[in-house]
């Protein structure tokens, strides 16, 4: 038997529809991810904690829940907002339902709402904080809302980092091959980025937030990624005193979230977007070759071009509002994307950026 459900903006409107998942109540902000495909890497991708997703694509769930297609070691969505969820999936890696998998880690969601007039109004509006309820009336839940603290002033990262240092699977290839060793920070890294690493031959150490670069350096990397994660990389300032002491000794990368910490780190600013970049189909200009790539992108702030110092230049921009995309050092090995070359979900064009940084390990260490 079904169960009554509502989500709720800050702005005083409500969808209503169908409990789906677990039987509780939970906030967030309410974002939109125009992705067709890849539903169970947006539940589980760090980058999402604290935010209630809506995918735009109406039917959910349709080929179930497998044991591969994870990006963390569980769901981090605060909620899941669905038109329609598909209650029989077909696909023969299919262990689970969406339903039984949202229930199973005690993730609230809601069936059988309008998710375009959501994003139609998240778009003209922007982003704002929801509740998703099957107890509360709306004005009930709108109360909640407003007593509720504000998604940029929480960190995040500290609640998604890992607890302690770990080493990913073994490169492939073995024998006697000396294996470049590359580090990377978790502000909420995806598993995606140690599967490539690893597969293009690295040694790959993932650490907390709270190293040191002492820590980082001890571990004698030949590089270090700055991964991707949740919030507003102004309540990070404790990391820039880490990523401004690794400057000049290692490469480095930076993606998403380690991209706009690479350019606060040398003295840049952050804005947040109206309603940010989340999906697999923004396009991007490489600013050198002119050439356009398709991207998978999941971010709400954005580096702020007019303040980049003269030792950083905009590589990339996108193409739908201009904003940068990519940065690179104009003498050291550094540079950063705005948006996801691991992918997942999303097109896989962009993970020859990898291979760029690991020409730029090689020959640093060569």
């Amino acid at each position: 038997m079904s169960t009554s459900a509502l989500l709720v903006l800050e702005d005083g409107s409500f969808y209503e529809g169908e409990a789906m998942g677990a039987r509780v109540s939970s906030y967030g902000e309410v974002v939109f991810n125009t992705s067709m495909t890849g539903y169970q890497e947006m539940l589980t991708d760090p980058s999402y904690a604290g935010q209630i997703v809506v995918p735009t694509y109406p039917i959910i769930g349709n080929y179930g829940i497998n044991a591969q297609d994870v990006e963390s070691g569980k769901i981090r969505v605060a909620g899941f907002v669905v038109r329609e969820h598909c209650t029989q999936p077909s696909h023969w890696q299919s262990q689970a339902t969406l339903e039984d998998y949202l229930r199973s880690q005690g993730i609230a969601g809601i069936s059988g709402v309008d998710t375009r007039a959501i994003t139609r109004r998240l778009r003209t509006r922007g982003v704002m904080m929801g509740m998703i309820t099957h107890e509360a009336t709306p004005a009930e839940a709108l109360e909640a809302l407003r007593s509720a603290p504000s998604y940029g002033s929480i960190d995040f990262v500290k609640q998604v980092s890992t607890p302690g240092e770990y080493r990913w699977d073994s490169p492939q290839g073995g024998g006697d091959a000396v294996h470049p060793h590359v580090v990377a920070m978790d502000c909420g890294l995806k598993y995606n980025i140690l599967r490539l690493l690893s597969h293009m031959g690295c040694e790959v150490t993932a650490v907390p937030v709270t190293a040191s670069a002492e820590d980082i350096l001890s571990l004698k990397p030949h590089g270090v990624v700055l991964s991707p994660g949740p919030g507003d990389p102004a309540q990070l300032g404790y990391l820039l005193k880490t990523i401004r002491a690794l400057i000049g000794v290692t490469p480095i990368m930076g993606i998403c979230l380690g991209h706009q910490l690479i350019a606060r780190a040398f003295g840049g600013e952050t804005f947040k977007l109206k309603f940010g970049h989340r999906g697999g189909n923004h396009p991007v200009r490489d600013l050198a070759t002119g050439r356009v790539y398709i991207t998978a992108q999941n971010h709400g702030y954005a580096v702020d071009a007019d303040t980049l110092p003269p030792e950083l230049e905009a590589s990339h921009v996108n193409l739908n509002d201009g904003t940068v995309e990519g940065l690179r050092h104009k003498a050291l090995p550094i540079f950063s994307i705005q948006y996801h070359s691991e992918a997942s979900p999303g097109p896989m064009d962009n993970v020859y950026l990898f291979q760029r940084f690991l020409s730029m390990v090689k020959g640093r260490s060569s």
